[in-house]
């Protein structure tokens, strides 16, 4: 871990941002004493912990290590630097500032690289990923940034500190997202907002498609072979059940094109969005890709040969509970009813 890194982590502990030690325990790795990791104590029981463990964090986070050390790691970035342009520009629609905000699952700082200072004073960026955050891109933004090495489904800071918490991409590799939604609900403050972007159910279905058809001509059956992610009719339910309010949920598709079926495996690893589920499939046959891609280009391809790729988007704001929100009305309590409308006489006009 860099010493600037390090200083970061040093300074939310210290700061008291963190939880207590009795949840997170803050340990040296072996051969490296500069390195400080905030690691969960989980437990396999409790109140409101979901049992469904679908994802395979550690590989998630070997993806995204391996990922974000490549050379030309910049030249995969396209898609989270424009999603996270469009999370910051939600920030921006809310006419207030943020003096302290989180960034769960941040990667190399997709979102705070939009901010400005006058908007959001500090932000702490956290993330699975080391190397994400060494390699984060700190001279594109100007709001001072503090790092935290956690994994989004276990955080470790204290409840009600931050007056804005955004995600971008990340949530969609979430076990338990409901307890990831509530865990981002008890550390913001009353009347602090939630601004989230992740992965939809209808994503990549034209790569989906070809490969199950594919698989099932060449191999007499298909395995997954693209994560599973959450549908939109769930999202609102899941806000709702973790204790926000005032909800908004809105979906974007980015239409990416590539050249073929390889090119867009190749920058779905060079993400680090490659399938990290309990029961992937291990390698495609090489008859099973090539099969594949010609379906691809049967029944999706451009008149050019390429292909398009598409991306639901699924955008998400929440508001933690405060007196000062406009509340609805009692349940009864309206003095007219939609079913009079018809009854009510149009005025009068008159003819010049």
């Amino acid at each position: 871990m860099s010493s600037a890194m390090r200083l970061g982590v040093l300074r939310a502990l210290s700061c008291g941002l963190l939880g207590p030690p009795g949840r997170w325990s803050c340990f040296s790795a072996l051969g490296c004493s500069s390195k400080i990791t905030f690691k969960a104590r989980r437990r396999m029981s409790g109140p409101g912990r979901s049992s469904i463990n679908v994802f395979n964090r550690e590989m998630k986070k070997k993806q995204k290590n391996w990922a974000a050390s490549l050379e030309d790691a910049h030249q995969y970035d396209y898609l989270r630097d424009e999603v996270g342009r469009r999370v910051a520009d939600r920030i921006y629609d809310i006419s207030r500032s943020f003096p302290l905000s989180l960034d769960v699952g941040c990667g190399k700082s997709h979102i705070a690289e939009h901010l400005n200072k006058e908007i959001v004073h500090q932000m702490i960026l956290s993330d699975i990923s080391e190397e994400s955050l060494v390699r984060r891109r700190r001279r594109l933004t100007d709001v001072p940034t503090r790092c935290v090495l956690a994994d989004e489904e276990f955080l470790p800071f204290k409840e009600k500190t931050f007056d804005l918490v955004v995600s971008s991409l990340s949530l969609h590799w979430i076990n338990d997202l409901p307890g990831a939604l509530r865990q981002i609900q008890q550390v913001l403050k009353p009347d602090g907002v939630f601004i989230g972007a992740m992965v939809g159910g209808d994503s990549l279905y034209e790569l989906r498609c070809s490969l199950q058809l594919a698989e099932t001509e060449r191999e007499g059956g298909f395995s997954p072979h693209i994560s599973p992610y959450t549908a939109v009719t769930d999202l609102g339910n899941l806000l709702g059940r973790a204790g926000f309010n005032m909800l908004t949920v809105d979906i974007d598709d980015v239409e990416i094109h590539y050249p073929g079926i390889l090119e867009v495996l190749m920058d779905l690893q060079g993400m680090g969005e490659s399938n990290c589920a309990w029961n992937r499939k291990g390698l495609l046959h090489r008859d099973t890709v090539l099969a594949a891609a010609a379906i691809y280009k049967e029944m999706y391809g451009n008149a050019d040969g390429s292909v398009p790729a598409t991306f639901e988007i699924l955008y998400m704001i929440g508001w933690k509970p405060h007196h000062s929100q406009a509340k609805a009305a009692k349940r009864g309590s309206a003095t007219a009813s939609f079913g009079d409308l018809s009854k009510i006489s149009r005025p009068a006009t008159t003819n010049n």
